[in-house]
């Protein structure tokens, strides 16, 4: 559970990554979730600051995010208030679909880029045909499992 800026890396190749998808005008939003906020590992505010430091270095390396969504919630180990079956937690695809809502996406001409099943899962979900897993292996169909974000086609 990264909660502090001293446990945050970026990925090697993002910035390039999300640069390019800003020059060819596409929304880049992040989707993740977010347990540790559920288990009691460290508080929203926590996450909100670490967040806003993490967008405040990618618009200092000329990146820039759209959005960011985010499920604090689990259905099992969750604590208090946290403690829900969302159907914004991934694999569940609500946090796509407000995405999309939203900032007005073709979800059928996205990439989505992940590095857990449940994200491959949510994309599918949400009727995204571009899907990239990282690292991993993949039983579904038109996953491309990549070592490196060089590998993501943006065109």
């Amino acid at each position: 559970y990264v909660c502090s800026i001293e446990r945050f890396t970026f990925k090697p190749d993002i910035f390039d990554l999300i640069s390019e998808s800003n020059r060819l005008k596409y929304k880049v939003i992040i989707i993740t979730n977010q347990a540790g906020i559920g288990r009691g590992l460290y508080s929203e505010e926590d996450f909100k600051s670490l967040n806003h430091w993490m967008l405040k270095t990618l618009k200092e390396n000329m990146c820039f995010i759209d959005d960011v969504y985010y499920c604090p919630y689990h259905p099992t180990k969750g604590k208090g208030r946290y403690l829900r079956n969302s159907y914004d937690r991934k694999p569940k695809p609500g946090m796509i679909i407000k995405a999309a809502h939203k900032h007005k996406i073709n979800l059928r001409n996205s990439i989505l880029i992940g590095d857990k099943y449940t994200d491959i899962k949510a994309g599918i979900c949400a009727g995204i045909n571009n899907l990239y897993l990282i690292n991993n292996k993949s039983n579904y169909k038109n996953v491309k499992i990549i070592k490196s974000l060089k590998e993501v086609a943006l065109n």
